[in-house]
């Protein structure tokens, strides 16, 4: 697979209510930009290190995924800063500046810029169904990614002289 120069990496759990907003959102995404070939969308049910390679390839990464710890339905879009590298690697689960600090450490590469949008989950019960304050997030949160791929677009396709 051709190295994106964006890419939209998205998780969540399609069958833990809320949690499934990266998954969605990563769908929504991946056919808004089908016809950007610079625009790669991969989704997971966790990141795992193995997404190191593909970020060290990037030169932009939006990360997507919801929030436990904020409001429901808030949304925030925020620069993602790699981790300092922790004493062990844990093998399952890595967060948006971990995902970072890997393909740091490892490839000696990392996007220059990298951001990463939250929706504020109401409920991560079991069930295939987002609260109402993640529905009515919905279009806050797509148009947040619209802008934020269509802005590095622009710039790749129009450098500064």
């Amino acid at each position: 697979m051709k190295p994106a120069r964006c890419l939209i990496l998205a998780c969540g759990n399609t069958l833990r209510g809320d949690d499934g907003i990266g998954p969605f959102l990563a769908e929504w995404a991946e056919e808004r930009f089908a016809s950007q070939p610079e625009v790669q969308v991969i989704c997971r049910q966790q990141w795992s290190p193995e997404l190191a390679e593909d970020i060290a390839r990037a030169q932009f990464v939006l990360f997507i995924d919801c929030s436990i710890d904020t409001a429901p339905g808030s949304v925030a879009l925020t620069p993602v800063i790699a981790a300092a590298s922790a004493a062990g690697l844990a093998t399952h689960h890595l967060g948006a500046a971990e995902l970072i600090a890997l393909s740091r450490d490892l490839y000696h590469c990392w996007p220059p810029e990298s951001l990463l949008l939250t929706v504020g989950a109401g409920a991560i019960e079991l069930g295939e169904f987002f609260s109402d304050a993640v529905r009515g997030a919905l279009p806050q949160a797509r148009r947040l990614i619209e802008e934020s791929v269509l802005d590095y677009l622009s710039s790749y396709m129009n450098p500064p002289r």
